[in-house]
């Protein structure tokens, strides 16, 4: 039986935001999309900032391809819209979009994820995903092109036993995660194709080389743990982490013959190693391992990390094991807590990715690919239309009235839809007040009837 909505809030009882709702925060975006450099020769039909707006809208919406959102473009509810709602006065055909986006170096997109960050720390929001006294990060890479047809200079090529050519692009990811909220705020994400004047493909592990670096210039006093998988458990990463003043919180897969569990298990019996049982949330048994100052392996033993073997019983019998190497001090009061963190960092694949590939966003549909940096491009808008969904369903009242009602995400967008279609929308407090009291309590007028 379905769950029975919440009751509505009275109506007029919500205010929006000035900054922290999709007003406000497409006001900004779209001040950050009018620095962005013009790179045509010739004088445009349309401004870069409106076609990068449109783009934007697209992924806002969640149309299902960009020709269904260019078939609408000419209908009058559809441009008297687009201009209320995203300030955009005129949006290009899908071919011009592509062809515009496609040379716009995904670089430039950096800024408005800075400044949107910037804004939250500003209103206090980010106070409220402080852990362990500082800031969690999942990063981790996930697939967003795929083709044995299409490809560009950009391209990643995986060779298959057969011959056969498979061209793909990734993106690395890098999300702010709280283990007790389900809001994700993802910043600027980091694109894994060949590098200019790189015969090579790219991969995650140099993608990391140049967002962990970035990340620090972009907030250089956000104290952040980095959370990721054993992937990164190596000296260099750990090295480079270190050098650009980051705490982390690895995944460790520790061998039977590793010198990280070794040491671990030589030091219950001479107290170096402590313990610690109890139960989790749900009653379930579980217990810690740790040491302090023990060295990563054999090769790098001047990389001291901080060591937790947990286990957890399951209710179908099954133990769940997680291992994980730390910088943070361990001690019988923070040891939970740390596991807690770490284990935060499913989020960039729970509530990230899995949203933005099931929920409405389509990250692995072909948008299109380009012949530079299109696919890269839509998928970074993807990743800020995400970012401004994410904010107003922690901050925005109407939105996350609007959500309610309509109890799912992929509900909500498909009503956002059909009122964008059928209606004349003023703003987007009539947007949401439509949606959550209906029409009669909203500024909206049928497509068909003149307005004013």
């Amino acid at each position: 039986m379905p769950a029975k909505p919440p009751p509505l809030p009275p109506v007029g009882s919500l205010k929006l935001r000035k900054t922290l709702s999709a007003p406000g925060l497409l006001e900004r975006v779209r001040g950050c999309f009018s620095e962005v450099t013009e790179h045509r020769k010739t004088k445009p039909d349309y401004p870069l900032v409106d076609v990068l707006m449109s783009g934007l809208a697209l992924f806002s919406l969640k149309d299902g391809s960009l020709l269904q959102f260019d078939k609408q473009r000419g209908d009058k509810a559809r441009r008297h819209n687009l201009k209320t709602l995203f300030g955009i006065p005129d949006a290009p055909c899908d071919s011009q979009m592509r062809t515009v986006l496609d040379g716009v170096k995904p670089q430039r997109l950096r800024p408005v994820f800075r400044a949107i960050h910037q804004e939250l720390q500003r209103q206090g929001i980010l106070e409220g995903y402080r852990f362990l006294g500082k800031y969690l990060v999942s990063i981790d890479g996930t697939g967003i092109f795929s083709s044995g047809a299409i490809s560009c200079p950009d391209c990643c090529i995986k060779t298959h036993k057969d011959g056969r050519e498979e061209y793909y692009h990734q993106m690395l990811a890098a999300v702010l995660v709280h283990p007790d909220k389900n809001t994700v705020l993802p910043f600027f994400p980091e694109a894994i194709t060949k590098q200019d004047g790189s015969k090579k493909n790219d991969c995650e592990h140099n993608a990391s080389k140049r967002l962990i670096p970035q990340l620090r210039q972009d907030f250089p006093r956000l104290e952040m743990i980095l959370l990721q998988d054993a992937l990164s458990c190596n000296a260099p990463h750990i090295r480079l982490m270190k050098s650009n003043g980051y705490s982390f919180i690895i995944t460790a897969k520790a061998r039977s013959s590793s010198l990280l569990l070794n040491t671990v298990l030589d030091g219950l019996a001479n107290g170096s190693t402590q313990e610690l049982a109890g139960t989790t949330s749900k009653k379930l048994r579980c217990g810690y391992r740790y040491a302090n100052d023990i060295p990563l392996n054999h090769a790098n033993q001047d990389v001291r990390v901080n060591y937790i073997d947990y286990w957890e019983e399951r209710p179908d019998g099954t133990t769940f094991i997680y291992d994980c190497v730390t910088d943070i001090p361990l001690t019988a009061d923070n040891v939970a807590d740390v596991v807690r963190a770490g284990r935060s960092r499913w989020k960039v694949e729970n509530e990230t990715f899995n949203t933005l590939k099931n929920l409405g966003y389509n990250l692995e549909h072909n948008y299109g690919h380009g012949k530079q940096n299109l696919s890269t491009v839509f998928a970074t808008l993807m990743m800020l239309a995400f970012l401004i969904d994410q904010i107003q369903e922690a901050c925005c009242q109407y939105f996350q009235a609007a959500r309610a009602r309509l109890q799912s995400r992929t509900a909500l967008w498909e009503k956002m839809r059909g009122m964008f279609r059928e209606h004349l929308i003023s703003d987007w407090e009539s947007f949401y007040a439509a949606i959550i009291w209906g029409y009669e309590h909203a500024d909206l007028t049928p497509k068909g009837i003149r307005s004013g």
